[in-house]
């Protein structure tokens, strides 16, 4: 991740796209599952309260999609599935922890959006 100063007085489509794909319902929900060591479907489901099986599922697509997590499955009996942070989505943890910390600064714990 490079250091430089971004111009913000210019629209930039890479900051779109990546708003529009971080700022989906439960993406980043997903992702701070998957920061704290989450790896399994139904572990990722439980640690986000509210999220459909298929929401999740959707989620996962569209995240593996773009290269955020990787997807393994391990030929056992059941067979296990994994999911687990690219480096590129390793170098999101950041980004998820300034907003934590930006979130117990200026968020009232007693305000619930859903």
């Amino acid at each position: 991740m490079t250091s430089e100063l971004h111009d913000l007085t210019a629209y930039c489509p890479k900051y779109e796209h990546a708003m529009e794909l971080l700022g989906k319902r439960w993406t980043g929900l997903v992702l701070r599952a998957l920061m704290s060591g989450h790896t399994r479907f139904n572990a990722i489901c439980n640690y986000v309260p509210g999220l459909s099986d298929r929401l999740l599922s959707e989620r996962l697509k569209e995240l593996e999609a773009e290269g955020i997590i990787q997807r393994t499955v391990f030929a056992e009996t059941p067979v296990r599935v994994e999911y687990t942070l690219t480096s590129k989505g390793e170098e999101l943890r950041p980004v998820v922890d300034a907003l934590q910390t930006w979130a117990d600064a200026w968020v009232d714990a007693s305000s619930e959006l859903r």
